[in-house]
């Protein structure tokens, strides 16, 4: 029986009575692909497009576990996993400038942005095959609706609102800074309806009631 190999790394298992005085080169072989699949981490220099191919029985750069992507492309590029029928598992780290899309068929892909890092897994599901994240990363920066779980823990720290405003849901009630006096500004619906000065001076659009419980 003729050698045949494992699904996901292409490790070749020696059919019965093959390779006689060869077989040793093959299991050798075998330990170089394990050792990668284990722990290899491989930097790739991206100048475009790029594929990561595991190719049975042969030391390929889609066996490493660890992929560090470097370079300097022109913009945004595809990491292709091949060949489409294997499950993979990969860490990445995105170092090369620019966003990265890593996907296996027509089915779904993950977005690495510049600077970012994921554990992705491929479902080696042939032309279909999709690539999905393990880490679910939230990206503040590019996503344009982020949304929190539960209460925000500024850690002892600051939050920093430059020039933004602080809405209140659908309320219509809004705090924003006047950069041009440093005037705080309570907005209903887009209108002033009391202002803090800078100076300590408050004014309100309507009467002051000072006395009683809120």
């Amino acid at each position: 029986m003729a050698s045949t190999y494992t699904s996901s790394t292409g490790i070749e298992k020696i059919g019965s009575g093959e390779q006689a005085g060869t077989w040793g080169n093959t299991t050798n072989n075998n330990f170089d692909i394990i050792d990668k699949a284990l722990n290899g981490v491989l930097t790739l220099t991206i100048s475009g497009n790029t594929t990561l191919t595991t190719s049975d029985g042969t030391v390929s750069n889609g066996q490493n576990r660890i992929i560090i992507l470097s370079g300097s492309p022109s913009g945004a590029f595809d990491l292709t996993i091949s060949p489409n029928d294997q499950t993979k598992q990969y860490f990445i780290k995105n170092s090369s400038g620019q966003t990265a899309t890593i996907k296996q068929g027509s089915g779904a892909s993950v977005t690495l942005l510049n600077g970012f890092s994921d554990i992705v897994v491929a479902d080696g599901a042939g032309s279909g095959a999709a690539v999905t994240t393990l880490l679910n990363a939230t990206d503040l920066v590019g996503d344009t609706s982020p949304q929190l779980g539960g209460d925000l823990d500024v850690n002892s720290n600051d939050v920093l609102m430059g020039n933004q405003s602080v809405k209140f849901g659908s309320s219509k009630w809004e705090i924003v800074l006047d950069t041009g006096d440093n005037d705080l500004l309570f907005k209903y619906n887009g209108t002033t309806k009391f202002k803090l000065a800078s100076t300590g001076a408050v004014t309100s659009a309507n009467n002051i009631t000072a006395f009683g419980s809120p």
